[in-house]
């Protein structure tokens, strides 16, 4: 396998890692809303992944293949008060776990910094090869 498939595995691994890091901060960000654009509950989203084969040597990378939505039910809160309430007074949040969304974006970062690492060594080598060709 070529060095320069190194860049191309690690590269797909960032970009994969990348949007799964999108993906937790929107889930974040919502985690404590009531209502979506579609005025129902905001539902946790989550990356799936898949192997993708890279040129005829046999390299595999990964990519996104699909981004789902999590159909667990949210919290219900009893606040007849609330404008989001329904006819029984109770107000349906996010089903968005935050403990499983950090564990998840520290996860996809350390994924990323590792992947970085991986180029980066490759390109120490690289360049050590070129500067033995030079002497």
């Amino acid at each position: 396998m070529s060095m320069f498939k190194i860049f191309d595995v690690s590269g797909s691994a960032v970009s994969a890692q990348s949007q799964r890091l999108n993906v937790v901060a929107s889930n974040l960000a919502n985690a404590d809303t009531v209502a979506g654009p579609d005025g129902k509950a905001y539902k946790a989203r989550h990356v799936v992944f898949q192997t993708e084969l890279m040129g005829e040597l046999g390299a595999a990378g990964v990519r996104v293949s699909s981004v789902g939505e999590d159909n667990t039910l949210g919290r219900r809160v009893h606040d007849p008060k609330h404008p989001g309430a329904d006819a029984e007074g109770y107000v349906t949040y996010s089903n968005v776990n935050t403990v499983e969304e950090m564990v998840s974006m520290i996860s996809a970062s350390r994924s990323y910094q590792n992947n970085l690492e991986v180029m980066n060594a490759a390109k120490s080598l690289l360049l050590k090869t070129l500067q033995m060709g030079q002497s």
